[in-house]
């Protein structure tokens, strides 16, 4: 599974990538207005610091603006994915730009069936926000695993990106389906590292050598 960061904050970037499991980014016009800088200028920092997606989203909901603003961010960097909504005039675009060898990202998934046409339109990636599914009480991992059988019956490239992640669980049971990508923020990354039995016997090993050493120096 490849490890995703949702954030357009530069020191989150750094840290996630010091650790060296970060794979791609993911972007929205949400994460970037929080950083009150320029989306090209922020597109090519992150891009210098993760080789990997970076996806970038449009703000136009008219096909043809849509496309225009596709082509314009798809120029930014090799690694920039075009982040594209799933409605009717996102997969008007979508068909245009994968045309064109533009990788695209369609978002805002909620239903196979809308992932479905996504893949049929060439998307490279599709996004099911399966944390926003849980809170209206349904199940968003359901949706993740029933898209991977519908790309799995038909043999589709695309990638499915589980987004929307909001605790460890969902990355797990995510990998266990065998999604391709997780994004999430920072905090789940860091979470997912913890364990308080490791913390316990790291705690163990560090006290018994100390007391060896005490032992070896009164001899």
């Amino acid at each position: 599974m490849k490890f995703f960061l949702d954030t357009a904050n530069i020191d989150e970037i750094r840290e996630g990538a010091s650790l060296g499991i970060v794979d791609g980014i993911t972007t929205n016009p949400s994460l970037i207005s929080k950083e009150g800088r320029d989306l090209e200028d922020i597109a090519r920092e992150i891009c210098d610091i993760v080789n990997g997606p970076i996806s970038l989203e449009v703000v136009s909901t008219v096909s043809e603006e849509m496309i225009e603003e596709g082509r314009r961010l798809s120029k930014i960097h090799k690694n920039v994915v075009v982040k594209i909504p799933m409605i009717r005039e996102g997969l008007k675009a979508l068909h245009v730009l994968s045309q064109e060898g533009i990788r695209v990202n369609v978002t805002l998934i909620f239903s196979a069936s809308q992932a479905l046409l996504a893949a049929k339109n060439g998307a490279a990636i599709v996004s099911p926000f399966v944390g926003r599914l849980d809170d209206i009480s349904l199940n968003g991992l359901d949706l993740v695993s029933d898209i991977l059988t519908i790309y799995e019956n038909y043999d589709y490239d695309t990638e499915v990106l589980v987004a929307s992640i909001r605790h460890p669980l969902h990355v797990l049971e995510a990998a266990t389906m065998g999604a391709h990508i997780a994004t999430m923020p920072i905090k789940v990354l860091n979470q997912l590292l913890k364990h308080p039995l490791t913390n316990i016997g790291l705690q163990q090993f560090l006290a018994d050598w100390e007391n060896q050493k005490k032992l070896e120096s009164t001899e």
